[in-house]
């Protein structure tokens, strides 16, 4: 069974941080991008950051360069995603999302989600 299970959002202040993690199983790791986008309400679908396997190449939006950074522990399939100096824009749930190629947003499987609050 795939899963890509994410943890570790919550409610902060703007100016905080945030560690989301994703554990994934089920899938052959090595063959996918594991990257994050996010879904706010009223809002489109939003790319926020991705890591190719392989070369680690990595892929941040705008919206987020200096701020965010993800890394990826091969040993554990696990993809992290470092958030800092949060906003009150960046309030959405946050998805774990297994990508062909990074950072082409068209997943093959995708986690549950978690909410992330910046409260201003």
């Amino acid at each position: 069974e795939v899963q890509l299970v994410e943890s570790g959002g919550g409610l902060v202040q703007a100016g905080g941080s945030l560690r989301l993690s994703c554990a994934a199983s089920g899938f052959t790791f090595d063959d996918y991008a594991i990257g994050w986008f996010r879904r706010a309400p009223g809002k489109e679908r939003e790319g926020v950051s991705c890591i190719s396997r392989g070369d680690g190449n990595t892929y941040y939006a705008d919206s987020v360069k200096g701020r965010f950074t993800i890394s990826s522990d091969n040993t554990k399939n696990m993809v992290s995603l470092q958030m800092n100096s949060l906003k009150p824009e960046d309030t959405a749930v946050y998805y774990c999302a297994a990508l062909r190629i990074c950072p082409i947003w068209a997943p093959d499987y995708w986690g549950q989600g978690t909410q992330v609050t910046v409260s201003s």
